[in-house]
């Protein structure tokens, strides 16, 4: 939750220029919140305008225009140089930061019209070398399926039915848990969701997560506690729609009683899972697995190409001149 009480005025203006204007998420502007709120504790600290000792404590609601109208390249270089090497950060954090940052730029300057000149004009995003994406084998994807029905789980039917729709959709957990009811077509076996940026696309389900689905709706509450929470998919029991905390909770509960390490994997490893499992096993085309997981990049789906893809290796063994030497 952003407080906005702490924050000088040109900020909330610019948060506010991303959601009407930039369409962001909601999740979006909290980083952009954190990231640039860092920044102008920073930019206290190295101008004098605070004795606070302790980052965490420095304000930053009083920072003013004529402040940030003196900012330099080499002001928002040192930021970077502070993150790296006092605050520990990794490459990726740092870049976000930087996107942060001339993006917040770009709104002084040439939007609000509060600064003359735009010290991020000129500011590169380091490189960031491409990790490959943590997922779950096909075995152990089984495990976590074996895990979440477990009779013994009193909401198996509710937390299986959420883990097929990860494994096998490779839906992100803010789309899972604003899934409603009428959003699924079931004779079509299709549903709509709401991704990155408010925008709409097309889920397939197959007969596992059609399945898996109908056998939690037979059971799940009929009264639900609020308006909203009755149009909602998937319920607590406290019968109000499932938080993405409940979510995350039940996915590590069920990585962890399938032996799996919860520090390396996570909901979002799910996706990852599905994406992998599909690029692998389902000859899909990296444009409809882009479509499929609402990447506005193919960039971004590329990564799924370079994970160990048995196809690929058995068509290089099958190559009729793979035995030429000896």
């Amino acid at each position: 939750m952003i407080d906005r009480n702490e924050n000088p005025d040109f900020l909330n203006s610019f948060l506010d220029y991303s959601i009407t204007m930039l369409n962001k998420s909601p999740n979006t502007v909290k980083e952009y919140n954190y990231d640039l709120s860092t920044f102008l504790k920073f930019i206290k600290l190295e101008y004098g305008l605070t004795n606070e000792t302790d980052f965490s404590k420095i304000t930053t609601k009083d920072i003013t225009i004529d402040t940030i109208r003196k900012i330099t390249l080499n002001d928002i270089h040192a930021f970077i140089s502070y993150l790296a090497t006092d605050l520990k950060s990794k490459p990726a954090t740092r870049a976000r930061k930087i996107s942060s940052i001339r993006v917040f730029f770009k709104y002084l300057s040439r939007k609000a019209k509060l600064i003359d000149v735009n010290p991020a004009q000129d500011l590169e995003t380091p490189k960031v070398g491409k990790r490959m994406p943590k997922y779950l084998s096909l075995d152990d994807s089984k495990k976590l399926l074996e895990v979440a029905s477990d009779e013994e789980n009193r909401n198996n039917e509710r937390d299986l039915a959420i883990t097929t729709l990860f494994l096998n959709c490779g839906m992100r957990l803010s789309e899972l848990v604003n899934i409603n009811i009428k959003d699924i077509n079931f004779n079509d076996c299709k549903m709509t969701v709401i991704g990155k940026g408010d925008k709409e696309r097309t889920i397939y389900l197959n007969k596992s997560c059609i399945n898996a689905i109908n056998n939690y709706l037979s059971i799940r509450p009929k009264e639900a506690i609020n308006f909203d929470s009755r149009n909602a998919l998937f319920l607590s029991e406290r019968r109000e729609r499932i938080s993405n905390r409940t979510v995350q909770y039940i996915i590590k509960n069920e990585l962890r009683k399938a032996g799996l390490d919860t520090n390396k994997y996570s909901v979002h490893k799910l996706r990852h899972t599905a994406a992998t499992l599909m690029y692998q096993y389902g000859n899909v085309d990296i444009r409809a697995l882009q479509e499929l997981l609402g990447h506005q990049s193919i960039s971004t789906t590329e990564i799924y190409t370079h994970v160990e893809n048995e196809q690929v290796r058995s068509a290089v063994e099958r190559n009729p001149l793979s035995d030429f030497v000896e």
